[in-house]
């Protein structure tokens, strides 16, 4: 089937440009692997979203989803498993077969980064996860361990303390990457304990986790805990990309000021785009820039 517009990925970035090339009359298909709204519908709670609050951030994916699936949008949830370039634009291939457009909008956004452990991927859903909003209702008055020092981490600081009975946040250096006032604010819980210069060297456990171990300053510590929640960061995900696109040093797409990228006819917005601020506003402009550039270029 032929597309005006194709998007690879369903969060802000990818349904903003939806709304914008669908408002234009363009025959506009995404592709979204996991969950329509991206790593915003697994975020507990969106805070900085002009004219909504404190608002979910399931229901806010809902809520642009519909907006665009109401513009004409087709939504299709399959993996893209490469993109390739023809004569006159490019060919995806899916899961659930291949799809040609005209024009292409990368928004993939950015996947989780793994502690890179031996038998990580063995207790992954076994005690071992990235999402705390997803799983967090496993740990209920249980102990869990959440790795990483910056935003997300506290986040999940914040969800996890009101389910599991004790939250070991392990942090590898003194120093945090999240924002002042959420280090402080998590320094106030009874039932939050703060492990800095901290870093997990071990995940102990068959077929469901049971100890960590930690590499401190000068000695090694064991952990019983239920869960452990990774918040480590992210990585650039392009794997799918048959052809090459100008990027900078840490993988991420380089665009101009209306999302084009080195590649005529492709376009790149939100969380995959070299950029210094990652919002959900951020990515949703980068969308709306995406979508219109589409018009008549």
């Amino acid at each position: 089937m032929k597309y005006d517009v194709a998007i690879i990925g369903g969060g802000p970035a990818g349904l903003s440009a939806a709304i914008f090339a669908c408002n234009a009359g363009l025959k506009t298909i995404c592709f979204e692997k996991l969950v329509a709204g991206g790593q915003m519908a697994l975020s507990y709670e969106i805070s900085n979203y002009p004219g909504m609050g404190n608002v979910l951030g399931f229901d806010l994916s809902e809520k642009m989803l519909k907006h665009a699936t109401d513009a004409g949008l087709n939504m299709e949830y399959t993996t893209v498993d490469k993109i390739c370039k023809l004569r006159s634009g490019f060919e995806i291939v899916t899961k659930q077969g291949s799809f040609q457009t005209k024009k292409l909008i990368i928004a993939s956004g950015s996947k989780v980064k793994k502690l890179g452990l031996n038998n990580e991927e063995q207790l992954t859903g076994k005690g071992v996860s990235y999402c705390a909003s997803c799983d967090g209702r496993f740990y209920k008055n249980k102990t869990v361990a959440i790795v990483g020092g910056g935003d997300s981490a506290f986040e999940y600081v914040e969800y996890l303390r009101n389910l599991a009975k004790k939250v070991y946040l392990i942090n590898r250096t003194e120093k945090f990457k999240a924002k002042d006032y959420k280090v402080e604010k998590a320094k106030t819980y009874k039932n939050v304990e703060i492990m800095t210069s901290a870093s997990v060297k071990q995940l102990n456990g068959k077929d469901v986790l049971k100890s960590v171990v930690l590499k401190l300053k000068d000695k090694e510590k064991t952990l019983k805990v239920d869960g452990v929640f990774i918040a480590i960061g992210h990585e650039p995900d392009l794997n799918f990309l048959n052809f090459e696109i100008e990027r900078d040093k840490a993988g991420y797409v380089i665009v101009d000021e209306n999302q084009k990228t080195s590649v005529k006819n492709v376009y790149a917005c939100g969380d995959i785009v070299s950029k210094h601020f990652k919002q959900v506003i951020t990515a949703c402009a980068d969308g709306a820039r995406a979508g219109n550039s589409c018009i008549g270029d």
